[in-house]
């Protein structure tokens, strides 16, 4: 699908990233700030104004950033979703959250504010949340793209003493006019990584890797590449956790959760296992690095298959698209190979290209 780009001054971005809770040092996060720096750079760097970026961070101490930003108590954060953001106006929005989570038993993520305590827990319930940002009370916004790297463990596991504080947010009439896209880092009931030594969440290290130059890229594509690189460290024992995409569209909703490894044989391997392979494969011959050759590449392709293909600047985010467009029919994907070793005729690469194409065609399904 084609998307119409969406000119950076008319994009605003809340930004929040939290180390350091109330709680005390058994909450201390190493990387959500980091994280949200990242963040914030590589939105400046697509040309969004820094007056459009709500920044909103708790650092822990002696790591406090040199540039300005706000608190990430639950004050705050609730007059950012409540007050903030519905007194601005721009096409797009996005939502950064990295810091601690829990589901509660009614399966919203509660995503805990900076002055959470073991006896307060107060937090802001992610769906009340869009829903104030889905109703008229927000004007424009029409498409948001939130990115939430917390757990999404169960409530009831932790065994704290209180239950959760609960608060529906001030919100109003319900519209179909807004695309929600909400990335979570983990699937139902899993915990978040986190490398303390390097400071950063791992899934929002990798969705930082794989932005493209795009302000607003294209969601799937985008969720494609990062569950490709989580499919890789999850088989190499790196995670166990499985991002997963909830999309809302005014024509239609969809969850695509993570891809599960197969465990229907000794020999069974997951699709996305298959994927990683095949994207793996076409990446390590060097024309893929090049967006000139990757172009010469799809012209050997059908001109019908093309004309529909999306195309990105990075390397893997674009062949990943172009794996994604092809995928459906297994004959389309050997129209690949052909015009992948016509152009590049090495013999090991074109041996394992032909290997995972075999193995990803024969498999149990696209798996993305």
């Amino acid at each position: 699908m084609t998307r119409r780009p969406v000119e950076p001054e008319r994009i605003v971005a809340l930004v929040i990233g939290i180390e350091k809770y109330a709680a005390g040092a058994d909450w201390n996060l190493p990387g959500p700030v980091r994280d949200a720096l990242r963040f914030r750079d590589w939105l400046l760097a697509r040309g969004v104004p820094d007056a459009n970026i709500l920044l909103h961070l708790a650092p822990l101490p002696g790591t406090e950033p040199e540039v300005r930003y706000r608190p990430a108590d639950h004050d705050t954060l609730r007059r950012a979703f409540v007050t903030d953001i519905p007194a601005r106006s721009g096409d797009a929005l996005w939502v950064w959250w990295g810091g601690h989570g829990v589901l509660d038993t009614d399966e919203h993520l509660r995503l805990y504010c900076a002055d959470a305590t073991v006896a307060d827990r107060r937090n802001i319930d992610a769906e009340s949340a869009r829903g104030v940002l889905r109703s008229d009370a927000v004007t424009g916004f029409g498409r948001q793209m939130w990115m939430i790297d917390a757990c999404r463990t169960f409530d009831e596991r932790h065994h704290f003493p209180h239950s959760l504080p609960s608060e529906r947010l001030p919100t109003g009439q319900r519209v179909e006019a807004h695309e929600q896209i909400l990335m979570f880092a983990t699937g139902r009931g899993q915990r978040a990584a986190n490398d303390p030594v390097r400071r950063l969440g791992v899934f929002s290290d990798i969705v930082l890797d794989e932005l493209p130059a795009d302000p607003l890229p294209d969601p799937e594509a985008l969720f494609e590449a990062v569950q490709v690189r989580m499919n890789a460290l999850r088989a190499a024992g790196g995670t166990d956790q499985l991002p997963g995409i909830h999309m809302i569209r005014p024509e239609r909703t969809e969850t695509v959760p993570g891809v599960l490894p197969s465990a229907s044989g000794p020999g069974a391997t997951s699709a996305g296992r298959l994927l990683a392979r095949l994207i793996e494969a076409l990446l390590a011959y060097p024309l893929m690095s090049d967006r000139d050759e990757r172009q010469a590449l799809v012209n050997e392709l059908p001109a019908k298959v093309v004309a529909r293909m999306p195309r990105h600047p990075m390397p893997r985010t674009d062949v990943i698209g172009i794996v994604r467009t092809l995928r459906a029919q297994p004959d389309r994907l050997w129209e690949l190979y052909d015009a992948v070793t016509l152009l590049d005729d090495e013999p090991g690469r074109a041996a394992e290209l032909k290997s995972s194409v075999q193995d990803f065609v024969a498999g149990p399904g696209p798996g993305m």
